[in-house]
């Protein structure tokens, strides 16, 4: 039979067979809001105060220390745990910061962002029916990273002020707990957990045996003058917690996705072995540039002067909105509630968020959407990690709400 025949016949039976099922083990998971809004918001030309990235450049150093670091040659694989300088470099800025002896060597592990450390370290200490505890609202890669190590993700909300219910969190309990996640500075609420919390983490952690996943990618971001309250100051804590931080956030430079994760030598040995067959390793030249770039402290250090004036001058232009602002004690987003406005008090959140911009020209995220049974308090999320002129003119956009 020649060729031709042959490819007819079975392009012939390829048309009458059905593809096969494709399994997916996150069946009721979509496109992330965060997409979503910034597709919405590109369509209509509306500002992006969604998803969370600043629109201005990053330090010019930096840019020029990733062009130095290709210039001098360090192009090929890193370490698989990341380039020592790195790492020495993260070790000593926690010890000092934290009073923490995380070894440079045996607790330092460089990711591909935040996101893929908290992805990892969540597989490292749970397994099938396991049951993590996540606070809600919460950043929307907990669940389903919890989800895709075959584990239970439970919710428990916060209180009405965005603070967490330990109470709650005891009573979600089970023997079948393996981890909890926790979050500050807090996304989406801009809420900062204080001594008090970590100290109640550290009772219920050591009395239930728990492993804690703490995202501190916001952790330079800490207004009026408090402290940041890491997992890292606490013994009892960082000896039984992934501390999950991100450079993108602290340096302006979201798109490079180079973070890392610090623990403990047997929880970081549990972690490589899985780092290295999902990423391996990270961007060799842009880990020799932030690790020159470390040594001068005063960038990350003044982080949280920087965008807290954004905050204050963002929250001045909004006063004159009939939108109420809700407290913001770190990160750069700026919670709102719209219950005032009776047209739209009745629209769901998404909704609400929707037409603020299809019609008003402003992009917010929804906060029902961070968790798992969606809770509509008529609270959307703002970014003000953009430039001055940006944050004005959609505060001119959102006066018309008036």
């Amino acid at each position: 039979m020649h060729g031709a025949a042959v490819r007819s016949r079975c392009d012939d039976a390829s048309r009458m067979r059905p593809m096969p099922a494709l399994p997916t083990k996150l069946p009721n998971t979509g496109t992330t809001i965060f997409t979503v809004m910034s597709a919405l918001a590109a369509e209509h030309g509306a500002v992006n105060l969604g998803q969370g990235f600043p629109d201005f450049g990053a330090d010019p150093a930096l840019l020029q220390a990733v062009t130095d670091a290709m210039a001098a040659g360090h192009n090929q694989y890193p370490p698989m745990t990341g380039v020592p300088a790195l790492r020495q470099a993260i070790a000593a800025k926690l010890n000092n910061l934290y009073g923490s002896a995380y070894d440079a060597d045996r607790d330092i592990t460089i990711t591909a962002g935040g996101t893929q450390g908290l992805i990892t370290a969540l597989h490292s200490c749970v397994g099938a029916g396991d049951e993590v505890i996540i606070i809600e609202p919460a950043y929307d890669s907990y669940d389903p990273a919890i989800r895709l190590a075959g584990a239970v993700p439970i919710g428990v909300p916060m209180t009405l002020d965005y603070r967490i219910d330990w109470a709650a969190v005891r009573a979600a309990i089970t023997p079948r707990t393996r981890a909890l996640v926790i979050n500050t500075p807090h996304n989406p609420s801009g809420r900062v957990a204080t001594q008090e919390d970590l100290v109640e983490l550290a009772r219920i952690a050591e009395q239930h045996d728990l492993f804690i996943v703490s995202d501190e990618v916001y952790e330079h971001m800490v207004f009026d003058g408090a402290p940041h309250e890491s997992v890292a100051r606490y013994p009892g804590l960082s000896d039984r917690s992934f501390l999950v931080s991100s450079f993108g956030k602290t340096f302006h430079v979201t798109g490079w996705k180079v973070g890392f994760v610090a623990a403990p030598a047997a929880l970081s040995a549990a972690f490589r072995r899985l780092h290295q067959y999902t990423v391996f390793t990270v961007h060799t030249p842009t880990q020799h540039a932030i690790a020159a770039y470390l040594k001068d402290p005063a960038p990350w250090q003044g982080l949280s002067d920087f965008y807290q004036a954004k905050r204050d001058g963002f929250r001045t232009a909004l006063a004159a909105t009939p939108l109420k602002l809700l407290p913001c004690e770190g990160t750069y987003f700026q919670t709102v509630d719209y219950s005032a406005l009776p047209m739209y008090r009745d629209k769901t959140e998404l909704d609400f968020a929707r037409w603020l911009t299809t019609e008003i020209g402003v992009a917010a995220i929804p906060l029902a959407v961070f968790y798992q049974r969606p809770q509509e308090r008529r609270h959307v999320r703002f970014c003000f990690a953009k430039r001055d002129e940006t944050l004005a003119e959609a505060a001119k956009r959102l006066v018309k709400l008036g």
